[in-house]
């Protein structure tokens, strides 16, 4: 389509002053970029013009409910590349801009302080300079323009030379800036900027199905029996404590033990089957309690610095009161029957799903599932783990959880779809805070490094946030069916270390592994059975656990997935990974977590690798002190090129905190 030319009066409204390659931005700011409260938000842009003047640049930004700006000043890098930084400091939407323009006054005094030093006649130059400062004066704020004017009043009385230093100095510098009609201002589109709590990307989620807590396999467990176990939770130094849904279970089709079609009178079902004659999605299963049982628990969970994330799954058993209520949200076959989901080859009997643009879904659908939210949320609740986003409609997400966060900013919302990467990425982009990935199918070196890459060096960084699960009730990875105990410690030592997000279903820590063959898959799921296990027996890794995460609380650098890099290490099966601390001033590193972890659970290994001590500014054979993290011990390292031995039948990784020793010079 072409368009007509511009007259002359509107191409001289054009901006004149350009400003490119904003970043961070999503898609050049249809979506918002990801960050928590408190953290440095780094911003660079070229800015750019004709001729030779001075340009100046802001960083203009607003957090919600701010209808000024705030400003932050951009420094100029090299080759037009401008940067500046600033510091949000509540949680909920932002939005930042740069504007930028020509600063007359620097223009003058840059020019005058070369012609003064070349030895030229600059009698004029100043009367020119003190008229720049009448202009600026004449439209600038009261105190402003006094301070001009008592310069300018000054200089007028002064001989040359004297007005040249009165124009070169700080203070006249100071009152220009002070009063800059910033010439040829030009503003760019406002991006838009999540911030979300620390626990948005730093978190160690648990997730178990309350049903199984009774300690008595022939009794439901209830809310209260979860209280018991809050202590052993939070003594792992879990933050999330997650349950699968938690609502009434249909008995139409109902699944029996390892997904059978053939269920007893005794038998739990699946709770993702929700909905009974005793209510959906905003009711609860009347055997794990009542409404006050669980505000009781949430309260309790809060005492032991624990939160509770509740399972969103947007599906219905036949029996939901929804399929009487609204049959207009669901689909239908053309003999009147209901179609059960499914995902071929797999079938699920027990569930339907509902239509998002069904011929009454719109808005009445999208409005009650917004208010299901909205309702645990006022039960207390501000984290949810929904299931199968990735086969919802996206725009509702973006409308549902931009509703709800712009009235709770505090809520969360992770994404369990594992499904094609740009749909996992758009789904981080319309407001999910955090995803799975991935990392649950990476076990091999150069798969594991590539993924990270990824994660922390390409677009994904600025809105995607990864939650390492090593385990989940619909995934019982082939790697753990073999490993035995060497290879949870492994899984358990990536996740914790390369991300700062992670999660494990219960009986990871008891090493459970027995698969249904050929599957990944658990045998005896607890999603059709009640569970009853055992804590304490051989062979558990919850000490591990417990220490693993208590480092990370410890190490500022394991709170994030990003920033981390890989180095050598030669041989295919150790991982050798650092992620690095800079001091506060940003001058340089203050540490680094330096990481090796053998990915084989089964044999010995033993590799040459180097010691980056270059990332310390110091030279091959420069000096580290080493605490390992994990064994306790101390000790220092010299030189490049070091040994690292690794027996995963008593621990399969090591985990140093590196620092320049003592009198060592960069």
């Amino acid at each position: 389509m072409s368009h007509p030319p511009l007259d002359a009066a509107e191409a001289a409204r054009l901006p004149r002053i350009a400003i490119e390659a904003v970043a961070p931005t999503v898609d050049g700011g249809r979506f918002p970029v990801k960050t928590i409260v408190g953290r440095v938000v780094a911003v660079e842009a070229d800015v750019f013009a004709d001729g030779h003047e001075v340009l100046k640049a802001d960083i203009v930004w607003r957090g919600p409910g701010e209808t000024g700006w705030r400003r932050a000043p951009m420094r100029y890098l090299v080759n037009d590349r401008w940067s500046g930084e600033f510091t949000p400091d509540v949680i909920g939407r932002h939005e930042f801009a740069i504007e930028a323009w020509w600063d007359d006054f620097g223009t003058f005094r840059r020019d005058l302080g070369k012609k003064r030093a070349a030895g030229l006649d600059v009698a004029l130059e100043t009367d020119e300079g003190l008229l720049l400062l009448e202009e600026a004066a004449s439209n600038a704020p009261a105190d402003a323009a006094r301070a001009l004017a008592d310069i300018v009043l000054a200089a007028r009385a002064e001989d040359t030379k004297t007005r040249v230093e009165t124009l070169l100095s700080p203070d006249t510098l100071k009152a220009a800036a002070a009063a800059d009609p910033k010439a040829f201002a030009t503003q760019t589109q406002a991006y838009p900027l999540d911030v979300e709590r620390v626990l948005a990307e730093f978190a160690s989620w648990y997730e178990l199905f309350p049903r199984s807590e009774s300690g008595d396999p022939t009794r439901h467990g209830t809310f209260r029996d979860v209280i018991k176990r809050l202590p052993q939770i939070r003594d792992m130094g879990f933050d999330v404590l997650y349950f699968p849904p938690i609502h009434p279970i249909g008995t139409t089709n109902r699944k029996g033990p390892n997904n059978t079609l053939t269920p007893g009178p005794e038998d739990v079902g699946s709770p993702y089957a929700i909905g009974a004659d005793d209510g959906g999605h905003d009711a609860l299963h009347q055997a794990l309690g009542t409404l006050e049982d669980f505000q009781a628990l949430v309260q309790a969970a809060k005492e032991h610095d624990l939160e509770l994330a509740l399972d969103f799954a947007i599906q219905c058993s036949p029996d939901h009161p929804w399929l009487k209520e609204h049959p207009g949200w669901f689909k239908w076959r053309p003999d009147g029957s209901m179609k059960y989901a499914e995902n071929p080859p797999k079938k699920y009997q027990d569930i339907v799903n509902v239509d998002f643009y069904g011929p009454d879904a719109i808005p009445g659908l999208w409005v009650a599932l917004r208010d299901v939210v909205q309702f645990w949320i006022d039960q207390g609740v501000s984290i949810f783990r929904v299931d199968n986003p990735h086969t919802k409609s996206l725009p509702f997400w973006e409308w549902m959880i931009g509703d709800i966060r712009g009235r709770h900013p505090e809520a969360m919302f992770l994404s369990e779809a594992f499904t094609r990467p740009k749909v996992m990425y758009r789904l981080a982009k319309v407001g999910y805070s955090q995803s799975y990935t991935y990392f649950t199918w990476r076990n091999h070196k150069a798969e594991i490094a590539e993924y990270l890459t990824e994660l922390t060096t390409t677009a994904p960084k600025d809105f995607f946030r990864p939650n390492f699960f090593v385990n989940t009730p619909d995934i019982n990875p082939f790697f753990l069916q073999t490993s035995g105990r060497p290879g949870f410690l492994i899984r358990a030592a990536l996740a914790t270390t390369l991300s700062g997000l992670w999660g494990m279903y219960n009986g990871y820590e008891i090493c459970e592994s027995a698969p249904l063959p050929g599957k990944e898959e658990y045998l005896d799921s607890e999603k059709y059975e009640i569970r009853i296990r055992n804590w304490n027996q051989p062979g558990n890794i919850i000490a591990e656990i417990t220490r693993l995460n208590r480092i990370r609380r410890e190490n500022p650098a394991l709170q994030t997935h990003l920033g981390v890099r890989f180095y050598n290490c030669f041989d295919d099966n150790i991982l050798c990974y650092g992620k690095p601390r800079l001091r506060d001033d940003g001058s340089g590193l203050a540490d680094m977590i330096f990481c090796f972890v053998t990915l084989d659970p089964h044999s010995e290994r033993s590799a040459g690798y180097e010691l980056p001590l270059w990332e310390f500014g110091l030279p091959d054979d420069g000096t580290v002190a080493v605490t390992d993290l994990m064994r306790g011990n101390s000790f220092t390292l010299t030189g490049k090129s070091h040994a690292i031995y690794l027996n995963p039948h008593e621990l399969p990784f090591h985990i140093w905190r590196l620092t320049p020793s003592a009198g060592a010079s960069a």
